[in-house]
């Protein structure tokens, strides 16, 4: 599969990549690189959808492309990994270190609290 192909909605193609460094909500990105989304999808796995597009785009080189080059692989990698997720759920893929380091198929350890009493605790006798 070509990373670069792209949907056929027009966008505009000059600088995308310092705008899309100055986006913050997932649908100003899907809006910007037009790339069409459902909102449920969205809702539930919008950080894990922008942290693989932000991998996704970490693999290519763009320094030498010209703008519409690099606008087509912006849109494309956001596509790609919208339906990384629009077809699985964000456990399954595991883009975030603490779903990766937690192994789904063994029970979390259990956890010890300490709790030091000595500075909590007043003499009966004060009273």
């Amino acid at each position: 599969m070509n990373s670069c192909a792209g949907e056929s909605n027009p966008i505009d193609v000059i600088n995308v990549l310092e705008r899309l460094k100055r986006l913050s909500a997932a649908e100003e990105f899907f809006e910007v690189l037009g790339v069409s989304y459902d909102v449920k999808v969205l809702n539930v796995s919008r950080l894990h959808i922008m942290k693989r597009m932000g991998q996704y785009l970490a693999e290519e080189d763009h320094s030498n492309l010209p703008d519409k080059a690099i606008a087509a692989c912006a849109r494309a990698t956001l596509a790609r990994a919208y339906d990384d997720f629009a077809t699985s759920s964000p456990l399954s893929h595991r883009v975030f270190k603490v779903l990766k380091d937690r192994d789904p198929t063994k029970a979390a350890p259990p956890r010890r609290i300490f709790v030091a009493l000595g500075p909590n605790l007043t003499s009966f006798e004060q009273k």
